[in-house]
């Protein structure tokens, strides 16, 4: 039995959630063409009868520039400290150096696959160049080619993975799928609507937070609070006459009742706080 912890680290924008949730065969990290879309670490174990492998895919590496920055770059730290290895996601498109120089202030004492994504939008010629310049890096012992979109070899990466994990005893029950609770995932599907339909910069700043999920004999009811920073924000979110609030529940509940397999009761409430992606409580309070 092979046991052991596969954290991805990229850009922002890479693939690295699109890439966990194809591993997993289940939606656990929200998806968005924006940036900075995931804000913590999320892990996804798969479980089969020879081997446990623990995911887990970490906010894009980002210059911090307030509190709530800095929280997500923890994220990344703590998942170097525990990783058996390290799965190096890169947009076939991005600047290849950047990346090389973000793979190498890494400084990782455990081996790296260096997973190029996206290769639907590039021709041979692009893809071969790229192997030549990752597999000439000391971190790099070992280079597959994805479409984390249109599909992955997911036996292949598997296999090349488990090469490096260690034998040992599963860390996890078989049947979990995740170590966050049920309340994070609801959370994260309403944020991932915010991102869908908002515009600009309002989904980075705002934060969800679950004030109720009661389980009844027909339903689930789900009371969430979605925080922002200013009244104009508010007005945004809330639309006219209530529509974009309304829009956003419709499609966050459909996805949650997905989710959890139960009808949902969703209740939405849009509430003001100044400043909280710098106020070391309320980024508590809202699980950062």
């Amino acid at each position: 039995m092979k046991a052991g912890f596969v954290n991805i680290f990229g850009r922002p924008n890479a693939g690295k959630s699109t890439l966990l949730n194809a591993l997993m065969g289940e939606k656990l990290a929200i998806v968005s063409p924006k940036v900075q879309t995931t804000r913590h670490r999320i892990k996804g174990i798969l479980t089969e009868k020879d081997y446990q492998i623990i995911f887990s895919d970490t906010p894009g590496i980002i210059e911090p520039k307030y509190k709530l920055h800095e929280k997500m770059m923890q994220a990344v730290k703590s998942a170097l400290e525990d990783a058996d290895v390290a799965m190096l996601i890169v947009d076939v498109k991005e600047n290849w150096e950047e990346c090389d120089a973000i793979f190498s202030a890494l400084k990782l004492k455990v081996p790296a696959i260096v997973v190029l994504n996206k290769i639907d939008l590039a021709g041979k010629e692009k893809t071969k160049e790229a192997e030549e310049f990752f597999t000439s890096k000391k971190y790099c012992k070992g280079f597959i080619t994805i479409s984390a979109l249109t599909g992955i070899n997911k036996k292949k990466l598997i296999n090349t993975l488990l090469a490096y994990l260690p034998e040992g005893e599963p860390f996890f029950d078989g049947d979990d799928i995740s170590d966050l609770n049920t309340r994070f995932f609801v959370s994260e599907l309403i944020r991932e609507k915010i991102y869908k339909l908002a515009e600009d910069e309002i989904p980075y700043h705002t934060a969800v937070l679950i004030r109720e999920y009661q389980e009844k004999t027909t339903l689930v009811k789900i009371v969430a609070d979605i925080i922002v920073h200013r009244e104009t924000q508010k007005a945004i979110l809330i639309g006219e006459k209530g529509s974009m609030i309304k829009k956003i529940g419709m499609e966050a509940r459909k996805d949650i009742e997905a989710f959890i397999q139960q009808k949902v009761f969703l209740e939405l409430f849009v509430k003001v706080k100044p400043k909280w992606r710098e106020n070391e409580m309320q980024l508590k309070e809202y699980g950062y």
